[in-house]
């Protein structure tokens, strides 16, 4: 079976908003996707009905992803609460555009790092589990996934890899897989899809360097095989950035482009998933 394949609007502007949603549509259609991902930056951004009347307009489906910038914090802060609120309306989000997922670091803040004894880490998965429960119930409840990723060492000290995250989770909670950030943690990024099984709920795709998938030297065939053995049959979206929003350039440091246009980026990486 053939996965569908996906573009997060991440990938030319940031923050999303309707008028961005309908200018990009038609394109990312035209292109032949199968699925647009739509970031939730700041509840508000942007009307999740207008999007699901422009997804359906042009024959595409979505996914959600979650952010969490500074403030927004599920473990030794005071803004669990807070982030909880933010991260069921996530939720709530997915159910009006009809996405089956919601991807992204719900633990801690992309950038917070701090030196952890395996004590203390013990204790901080606890609180994460704990603190996660209710948004997962809240979530399945609504016929919606919670995808969890693990981040890079420089973005994260707290979920790095498929195995910590696997410690961390509670067990009804899926994982959110970055071709990205495996590259860089894991030591057999293969291994750790084979590892993560069934509780793949989410897999975001991009090249080594950010850019195109395919243009790097990434063992794209292993990878896939290993999607196929755990049965993941979700789809494979395309993260990338653009470096000319000062926000999320600063926050990926993306620091020049990373394709002759982020058109290209996109469509040359969907050319590229569609032959494996």
């Amino acid at each position: 079976m053939t996965p569908a394949v996906g573009v997060n609007t991440w990938v030319w502007v940031s923050p999303l908003t309707d008028d961005d949603l309908v200018r990009l549509a038609p394109r990312i259609a035209g292109w032949g996707f199968d699925v647009i991902e739509l970031p939730v930056e700041r509840p508000g951004d942007w009307d999740p009905v207008r999007a699901r009347e422009v997804l359906d307009e042009h024959g595409l489906t979505a996914t959600v992803v979650l952010v969490m910038p500074p403030g927004r914090e599920l473990v030794a802060s005071d803004a669990v609460a807070e982030t909880q609120d933010y991260l069921r309306h996530c939720v709530d989000v997915a159910g009006v555009v009809g996405s089956p997922v919601i991807g992204g670091p719900a633990y801690a803040s992309v950038g917070r790092t701090w030196r952890i004894t395996e004590q203390e880490r013990k204790g901080l998965y606890a609180e994460l589990r704990e603190n996660l429960l209710p948004v997962v119930g809240y979530a399945a409840e609504r016929g919606v996934r919670i995808g969890v990723e693990p981040l890079n060492r420089y973005e994260t000290s707290l979920i790095n890899t498929v195995e910590q995250a696997l410690d961390a989770l509670p067990e009804d909670c899926g994982l959110a897989l970055d071709v990205y950030h495996l590259n860089i943690e894991e030591k057999d990024p293969a291994a750790a899809v084979r590892l993560a099984g069934d509780r793949i709920a989410h897999v975001q795709v991009c090249g080594t360097d950010r850019g195109t998938p395919g243009q790097d030297r990434f063992d794209w065939p292993g990878f896939t095989r290993a999607l196929t053995a755990a049965d993941y049959r979700g789809p494979l979206v395309i993260e990338s950035f653009t470096a000319h929003n000062q926000t999320i350039a600063t926050a990926a440091s993306i620091w020049r482009p990373l394709a002759p246009s982020q058109d290209a980026l996109a469509a040359d990486g969907l050319a590229f998933l569609r032959t494996l």
